[in-house]
């Protein structure tokens, strides 16, 4: 068997297994064995059921009391295969034919005392370690179980398994007739299934539904739940009086026509996908280019377009529709969350913290994948195996390995799909010529050693403005001058040195220039020991005062001394504003002969910033400064054509030439093609599409890397395979389209149970499983199962159309109830779960925001392009403060709707945050909504609402003139959909005689009935 072909993650893989051994049940439990069988026969005269029969009751003597049935340390288990499947906190413990890198192995040979098994008695004795190796090594195969054996194991199924979410979707029995019970005489006709479905359950409790909502109530509800917008006075007026029996139905159909219900759709989207404008973290850089997958969600909620492409378009987009645009622009799902800059551009992979960075990165990709789609909260599972659901940590990590090759940048891309396809076919070209050229370099630089390395260094610099060789060795910075700072070179060997040559660094950051983190006072010393404890030679010594203008040219400092060890000690450290540094662009040790003996070689120091390409130690031993970079680059070249002549790498060279010749080609056809677009997304151009090896992490450190994990996605459906059958040395894009077309799989019950459930919350304000970000064990079960997974399939099967689902909903009787409060239906269902009448709802932030500007006759309908910012950003190079205070509310480019805003992370908007508006930092399923005097004081207060009262007296007294009674009533209407009755009117007369017309537009806005749905 090969490996990922093991659907439920077993702990055995690789090959030499028969095809079907994996799918049959076995144990590590057996009859007992004499010791003499144990350990007496000669290992290479055992069959392989020999060998399983003797490890097994090796295991069972030595390791069952700990990892057992009712003792399962680490949460492992080595009684059953059942137990070994699902695994412990260190996942897999046998890889088959690889003895070495089985974490059993290494458990029982470890010189760790603190991590050696058995912890207590004996350890293993050699024999029996040969044993386990000569198992693992033959493929770890197990003897044929008894019937009673088999038997026990079946028993031994994880019940977790049976839960309802990961079932599959079957036929739900609609109910034939809706009972009609006492109380029963006011209620409206059912009117679809859905309503029989709900009712049917009203009539278990004996419990009526409510009924049906006035015409008034019903086109407000239908304009805030498909626009997010109050309906226009006349529309309420031409709707109430519709005497058309399918008046309701052609609304519902007018308003899913309309733009503005992508843009309402989209913002709940958003939401789940925690999308932003900024990076988050500590610098929260923006993201200028976020925007195009905002545009696309709305689109494709506007063209209807089903579900099954809306996934694969956003998990491989690029590989399934690369010449579309939408293929491209979808890409933003996976790029959506936050991400660290500092750590993916100032830390290198290599680094723990970069490596730490990066597990982080793909977590946040796999979290909103699996989450946004499936409803399943996988990350629990990169630690440990997930504590209450079936989710092992090789699923988890299996699904790192799906993102293993992602980045996010921004990606290029034409909305032209005719240009788009050359884009993709010279890409293509490039992408073959790339991998040709990266192997001629590879292999020059094997046979050409460090010479060539210096040549090429330096020819790349040549000529060319000093300011471009920026970069060296930079110290870390501390705050006082007097901190002891020092960088030494590793000559290798005691060598002849005639000067030590010091270059300075040059940046151009606030215009710092030449001579950036020179030292003001410094020492360079020689010595054969690296401590530079015993013959210590001073090469120059700069002490005892100041430098006068340190660091603006290169130093020279002639000396005669045989050494392997040149240190170069700042004493005091450089000023910056408020802080101090050490920093060297290069250090060359030069022979008599000019030879540069530290070319290469190693670079030590006391500290670093380590942030390559521009800041590392080898950095300053790598033959480019600003200085060398002044050099003529003709004797140079002659220099490196003569010396790859002489040892043979000319054709190399050339054909390496030729390779670069067609890549400057292919760079000029694209520059051809025009100007393209950007859109913030996954990309793989950083790697070339080069997946990273993703490692099984023992609790999730990644210092602790066990084996290899191939892709995959969750075992804990049983009627999908979770491990992808990939063919050996595949792209990294089909690893992508596996994984979106087992979420948009016609039988994959979660996908289609998670979106139903989640349309469903946003009509009712609580979906049939309330929890909409977690269908696990630890979530709740469905209020309504059959009609869940009615829903599910019929959404489906007519094409994954959410238009189509919406008209189920908005038109069953169920939506069309009441929301009046009812005692018997309060005393029984005080949460509404039953749905007997309509629960009231709270506006969204965003929605009252809108209806705000909407009621004052200013909203801007411009659809699409870069978020509008209401905030001022101070430092933008460096770490930008976003001001919100210093925006004026007054500014109309201000007043698009709420979708378009640019959306920060680390600053929320104050006053939509009040408001409960979500959090852009974290994935958001369901909105709180919560009552607080802030919220009032906000409506009253807040600038924006200060302007856009004033903006409402302006369009009252345009549209009826200066008369109060007739400004009032058209006040009322506008903002509530009514003309006010009696008292209503004389109250707001009264208000507005005593304090104004835009008092009275700023307590309408302040109504109850204002900010809520029904």
């Amino acid at each position: 068997m090969s490996d990922g072909r093991n659907r439920r993650g077993f702990w055995w893989r690789g090959p030499g297994l028969p095809t079907a051994w994996w799918s049959r049940p076995w144990t590590l439990l057996g009859s007992v064995l004499a010791n003499a069988v144990l350990v007496g026969a000669a290992a290479g005269q055992d069959t392989d059921a020999a060998l399983g029969e003797r490890v097994r009751e090796l295991l069972r003597q030595r390791c069952v009391d700990c990892h057992g049935g009712e003792t399962r340390e680490a949460g492992l288990r080595l009684d059953s295969r059942t137990g070994i499947e699902r695994g412990g906190d260190f996942g897999p413990v046998v890889q088959a034919g690889q003895p070495e890198q089985s974490e059993l192995l290494r458990r029982v040979t470890t010189t760790n005392e603190a991590k050696l098994m058995p912890p207590d008695g004996e350890p293993l004795a050699a024999e029996e370690i040969a044993l386990l190796r000569e198992w693992i090594a033959a493929g770890a195969a197990w003897p044929s179980l008894t019937q009673a054996e088999a038997a026990a194991e079946v028993e031994q199924r994880d019940p977790r398994l049976d839960h309802w979410a990961w079932q599959a979707l079957m036929p739900a029995r609609i109910p034939e007739t809706a009972i009609e019970l006492s109380g029963w005489e006011n209620v409206e006709a059912a009117r679809s299934p859905i309503d029989r479905f709900i009712r049917d359950r009203l009539a278990t409790e004996r419990l009526a539904p409510s009924p049906a909502a006035d015409r008034r109530h019903l086109i407000r509800r239908l304009y805030f739940d498909l626009h997010g917008l109050p309906p226009a006075p006349e529309a309420v007026a031409a709707f109430v009086m519709d005497p058309d029996p399918l008046a309701y139905e052609k609304l519902v159909d007018r308003l899913l026509a309309s733009p503005r219900y992508g843009e309402r759709w989209a913002r709940h989207w958003l939401d789940v996908v925690h999308y932003g404008d900024t990076h988050g973290y500590d610098k929260d850089q923006p993201r200028p280019h976020a925007w195009p997958y905002r545009d696309y969600v709305i689109r494709a909620f506007n063209e209807d377009k089903p579900y099954a492409r809306f996934i694969q378009e956003q998990v491989a987009g690029d590989v399934l529709f690369g010449e579309t645009r939408d293929g491209q622009e979808a890409l933003g799902l996976i790029a959506a969350g936050p991400w660290d800059l500092i750590g993916h551009l100032e830390v290198p992979e290599t680094k723990t913290d970069g490596k730490i960075a990066r597990h982080l990165d793909r977590d946040d990709m796999v979290a909103n994948t699996i989450g946004t789609f499936n409803s399943v909260t996988i990350h629990c599972a990169q630690c440990h195996q997930h504590k209450f659901d079936p989710v092992t940590q090789e699923d988890y990590y299996a699904l790192q390995a799906v993102f293993a090759a992602i980045d996010r940048d921004n990606r290029e891309y034409s909305t032209d799909p005719e240009i788009q396809r050359q884009w993709i076919a010279l890409a293509r070209q490039q992408d073959e010529l790339q991998q040709r050229q990266v192997a001629l370099q590879r292999e020059l630089a094997e046979r050409g050693g460090q010479e060539l390395a210096r040549l090429e260094a330096q020819i790349a610099t040549a000529g060319q403005d000093g300011r471009s060789a920026q970069g060296g060795y930079h110290s870390q910075i501390e705050a006082s001058p007097e901190a002891l700072k020092w960088v030494q070179i590793d000559l290798g060997q005691p060598r002849a040195i005639h000067n030590v040559v010091l270059h300075p660094c040059y940046d151009d950051f606030n215009g710092i220039g030449a001579g950036f983190g020179f030292p003001v006072r410094f020492r360079i010393e020689a010595a054969n020991d690296a401590e530079l404890t015993q013959d210590v030679i001073t090469i120059a010594d700069r002490t005892a005062e100041d430098v006068a203008n340190p660091g603006i040219a290169r130093q020279t400092f002639p000396t005669e001394v045989t050494a392997r060890y040149v240190r170069i000690s700042a004493t005091r450290l450089a000023p910056r504003s408020n802080d101090y540094i050490f920093a060297l662009a290069e250090i060359e040790v030069l022979s008599a002969t000019g030879e540069n003996l530290a070319l290469g070689q190693g670079v030590e120091s006391l500290d670093s910033i380590e942030a390559a390409p521009r800041w590392t130690r080898s950095n300053a031993a790598d033959g480019v400064s600003p200085a060398l970079a002044a050099a003529d680059p003709a004797p140079l070249q002659a220099e490196r054509q003569q010396w790859l002549s002489e040892r043979g790498l000319t054709p190399l060279a050339e054909e390496l030439a030729e390779v670069e010749r067609g890549l400057a080609a292919i760079a000029t056809e694209r520059n051809a093609l025009g100007p393209r677009q950007q859109v913030y997304a996954a990309t793989t151009h950083k790697r070339g599409g080069q997946p990273r090896p993703i490692h099984f992490l023992a609790r999730g450190n990644v210092l602790t890397p066990l084996q290899e994990v191939p892709p995959g996605t969750l075992s804990l459906l049983e009627m999908l395979p979770s491990r992808f059958d990939l063919p050996q040395g595949h792209s990294e894009g089909e690893r992508r389209v596996a994984l979106a077309r087992w979420l948009s799989n016609h039988d994959n019950p979660l996908t289609w149970r998670s979106i139903v459930n989640r349309v469903w919350q946003y009509h009712f304000g609580r979906g049939l499983v309330s929890t909409a970000d977690d269908f696990g064990l630890m979530g709740s079960t469905p209020s309504h199962p059959e009609l869940l997974d009615w829903l599910a399939g019929e959404f489906r099967d007519n094409g994954g159309s959410f238009k189509w689902l919406h008209r189920q909903i908005v038109c069953s009787a169920t939506y069309r109830q009441s929301s009046g409060p009812r005692r018997d239906g309060l005393a029984i269902d005080v949460d509404n779960r039953l749905l007997w009448r309509q629960t009231p709802r709270r506006l969204e932030a965003e929605a009252i925001r809108d209806s705000v500007l909407a009621v004052a006759g200013t909203l801007d309908l411009t659809m699409g392009g870069p978020g509008w910012q209401d905030f001022v950003v101070e430092h933008p190079e460096h770490s930008p403060h976003y001001k919100y205070e210093l925006a004026d509310p007054a500014d109309r480019r201000l007043w698009r709707r709420s979708v378009y805003r640019f959306i920060v992370r680390s600053q929320t908007q104050p006053f939509l945050t009040v408001l409960d508006c979500a959090d852009p930092s974290m994935r958001v399923d369901r909105r709180n909504q919560s009552i607080s005097a802030l919220q009032a004081l906000a409506l009253l207060n807040n600038g924006l609402m200060l302007v856009q009262a004033s903006e409402f007296a302006a369009r009252l007294r345009r549209e009826v003139g200066e008369a109060l009674p007739a400004q009032v009533t058209r006040a009322h209407q506008l903002a509530l959909g009514r003309a006010p009755d009696a008292a209503e009117q004389a109250a707001l007369e009264a208000l507005g005689a005593d304090h104004g017309l835009e008092n009275v537009c700023r307590a309408l806005f302040n109504l109850n009935e204002f900010v809520w749905i029904d």
